[in-house]
């Protein structure tokens, strides 16, 4: 039975996840919110709250390894979604024609994954409230580097971005704004439901088989809340916007991490990332892996813009650290 509730409850999260994207970018492009900044806060809020109600909730059943699993275990899933599709449509060449912006946010995203596994290697490091001092660096980090990137565009990346979104207008123009308003709610609330529904179901899982908290969460729980980003990059690569693509996955992994942030908050029991398994920290070092392996994917593509047969090598070694990294976890749950 809790089989059947985790995989109606990630059927449905998916589901409510789509819609919520899709009312969010009315949101972004019909008030006054203001900004690409904003307008980019609230579409990564909207596609990563799956992750935040899922890991808010196991710090409600203090379960803190699936809490922090489900985050890095998204963002290892999210990753290997671009591998995938990267080989799948290796004619495509995708990541000989991205955006320098793209190595940036994934420095980041790399800088900010090194914090966290520092943290969790080094348990005992100073708290503030009960609250880990990385925690505050997190989100002090996480909103600087948002400044930096969005101000650095240029005016023709901001002129290519508009029209994008010119283009793109026809799939949420029946969506009038008090519709957006109502559904982005209720699709919130929803999502919330199903998210909590997932963990619960997880933790049970996790208990009934014997496989480890980290393990369920790194995997599982992270593919399930995961599933809308592969909705998005294959629309994305099938309209030819592989920026789009590649911007929505390392925009979200961000964004993710800034969630530890905040159940580190809710965590009332010390430093959540000094308290999880050990196996976590495998997790956040397989992220950076993949991350070094992305940045110099795009690096070498972008000094070598050339036919070449070996184009897909990198993304399959990305596949295949990944599935190292599932059998680990796995024979350590």
């Amino acid at each position: 039975m809790v089989y059947l509730i985790f995989l109606l409850a990630a059927i449905i999260t998916v589901v409510l996840a789509v819609r919520l994207s899709t009312y969010a970018d009315v949101l972004s492009k019909r008030t006054s919110l203001g900004g690409m900044m904003v307008g980019t806060i609230l579409l990564a809020g909207a596609t990563s709250l799956p992750e935040l109600t899922t890991s808010a909730t196991a710090i409600y059943v203090n379960n803190p390894n699936i809490a922090v699993g489900n985050v890095l275990g998204s963002n290892l899933f999210n990753l290997l979604i671009l591998a995938v599709f990267d080989v799948i449509y290796r004619k495509n060449k995708m990541l000989t024609s991205i955006e320098n912006d793209h190595v940036i946010t994934s420095m980041v995203s790399l800088g900010l994954t090194g914090l966290i596994f520092a943290a969790m290697i080094i348990p005992n490091g100073p708290q503030i409230f009960g609250v880990g001092i990385e925690s505050f660096l997190l989100i002090f980090f996480y909103f600087g580097s948002m400044k930096i990137i969005t101000s650095g565009q240029s005016e023709v990346t901001n002129a290519e971005a508009a029209a994008s979104i010119n283009e793109s207008d026809h799939h949420t123009r029946a969506i009038s704004l008090k519709h957006a308003k109502i559904g982005f709610v209720i699709s919130s609330l929803l999502i919330f439901v199903t998210g909590s529904a997932l963990t619960i179901a997880g933790d049970h899982i996790a208990h009934s088989t014997g496989l480890s908290s980290t393990f369920v969460g790194s995997f599982l729980i992270a593919g399930a809340t995961s599933l809308p980003e592969v909705v998005t990059v294959l629309v994305a690569i099938q309209l030819l916007n592989f920026n789009l693509a590649i911007g929505n996955i390392v925009g979200s992994n961000i964004f993710n991490l800034l969630i530890l942030a905040f159940i580190d908050v809710l965590y009332r029991e010390g430093n959540i990332l000094g308290t999880v398994s050990s196996v976590s920290s495998i997790t956040a070092l397989a992220v950076m892996v993949l991350n070094i392996i992305f940045i110099a994917t795009i690096l070498y593509w972008q000094a070598h813009n050339q036919n070449s047969k070996v184009y897909a090598v990198p993304s399959i070694m990305l596949i295949i650290i990944y599935g190292i990294s599932f059998y680990i976890i796995f024979s350590l749950s």
